[in-house]
């Protein structure tokens, strides 16, 4: 469909998502619910490994929600879909890595979006705010994560006052991972995807569910989990052909062929 706000293509075991609604690429309900599809089919589909979300052109990444969709009818408490707002928020069994491209302004819903992938690579020119305080709500998400993420007293700041951060300021708080020229952020964003795709996808499993599962447990009990194969995917791991297969490859010192189970 032309009009589809979301565009997917893939290549190898790679998924690239792209948010396309012009002129912003805000998202309405609608929009959030074949997120939400789009994003389950990458978990469910043992073939996909490493997906990457941007938005189209190189001014918007997202500016969150749909603003002009709400005052029409949309309400902000309405069916979100699958994964909650955006499709990754909340989706549950997420255990593949995911590469945000932020490729503009980043707002809102759109920075929470950011913050649900793994890795986030920023174009320079690319900004980051969280304004609902301007319009007497919450960023509510944010504002679990991003006191997480960077500097508390910053975090709190971006909540405060809705204050903008230039791609510098993001790159130098740890916002995002790198910063790139405009026109080399998508190819720097497959470059990453393609290092990952090759990589064990049974660890990078394992490595997800660990980290978020170990979030509000205490070093020891977490550890004790682990060790008493308590983490399906640890376990699932340890009992996997791709274990054999790395102790093989190193023996005979070459690049593991890694298969996913």
């Amino acid at each position: 469909m032309t009009d589809n706000p979301i565009k997917t293509r893939t290549e190898g075991h790679i998924l690239e998502v792209t948010l396309d609604r012009p002129k912003a690429n805000a998202i309405d309900l609608a929009t959030s619910r074949i997120m939400g599809e789009v994003f389950t089919t990458f978990r469910d589909d043992p073939d996909l490994r490493v997906a990457i979300v941007t938005g189209a052109g190189q001014k918007f990444f997202c500016p969150g929600w749909d603003l002009k969709a709400a005052a029409e009818g949309d309400a902000v408490d309405g069916d979100y879909g699958k994964g909650g707002f955006g499709g990754l928020q909340e989706l549950r069994g997420l255990n593949k890595p995911v590469i945000a491209a932020v490729n503009g302004i980043c707002c809102g819903g759109g920075l929470e979006l950011a913050l649900s992938a793994d890795i986030i690579l920023a174009a320079d020119h690319a900004t980051f705010a969280l304004p609902e305080i301007r319009s007497g709500t919450v960023a509510d998400a944010a504002s679990i994560k991003l006191p997480k993420r960077i500097p508390y007293h910053i975090a709190m700041e971006m909540l405060f006052t809705g204050r903008w951060l230039e791609a510098e300021e993001a790159a130098r708080w740890g916002m995002v991972n790198r910063l790139h020229p405009a026109d080399r952020l998508m190819d720097e964003a497959w470059t990453m995807a393609r290092l990952l795709a090759s990589g064990p996808p049974l660890v990078y499993a394992a490595i997800k569910e660990i980290v978020r599962e170990a979030e509000d447990m205490k070093f020891q009990d977490a550890l004790n989990r682990i060790t008493k194969s308590q983490f399906a995917t640890v376990e699932a791991l340890y009992r996997s052909e791709d274990q054999k297969e790395g102790a093989r490859a190193f023996a005979e010192k070459r690049d593991p062929a890694w298969q996913g189970r």
